[in-house]
């Protein structure tokens, strides 16, 4: 599937329709890539996300890129792992859902994901990793006006992990 580009770097630099910001729901910036993504946005963003009354886990919401390369910001607040069996995989793959449809809805042909709740939230990068491919290839099967989805990983152990993800799904 080539619509699938993985890369090793900073999500922020990307020049991309729309990246997705891994926030937490009072979307006010944080650690990690929310905050990374905040800084290099600009203080305009957050002026905006309080204007937005926080996100849901799993849903999203979306903002203007502001200082970035990127036109949008999609933010949306992945689950805290807590052992597999409190709904963490159903809220993640919403995440990447509604991500996805709000690209459309804004006419977004190219996006970027982040690896959702990995960090501080815990949540497990292969388990993850196999669920943003997977729902991410089901989204493209039934959307083609998005063109290319990008896995912005931070370090090399992540990037392997989705290569070898794709890679399998490809066979």
């Amino acid at each position: 599937m080539d619509q699938i580009e993985i890369v090793e770097g900073d999500i922020t630099q990307l020049r991309v329709d729309a990246i997705v910001n891994a926030a937490n729901t009072s979307l006010l910036g944080g650690g990690g890539v929310d905050g990374a993504i905040h800084r290099a946005a600009g203080p305009q963003l957050l002026e905006e996300c309080r204007t937005l009354g926080g996100c849901e886990t799993g849903q999203a919401k979306i903002t203007k890129g502001y200082r970035l390369p990127a036109m949008w910001v999609i933010h949306t607040p992945g689950p805290v792992w807590r052992d597999g069996q409190h709904g963490e995989d159903d809220l993640l793959a919403s995440c990447y859902r509604n991500s996805l449809a709000l690209a459309v809805q804004h006419g977004a042909r190219t996006i970027a994901f982040p690896a959702i709740s990995t960090g501080v939230y815990g949540f497990p990068l292969e388990r993850a990793t196999r669920l943003a491919v997977r729902e991410v290839r089901k989204f493209l099967e039934r959307n083609p006006t998005i063109e290319k989805v990008v896995f912005a990983c931070f370090g090399p152990a992540a990037f392997e992990c989705y290569r070898k993800t794709v890679e399998e799904a490809n066979e």
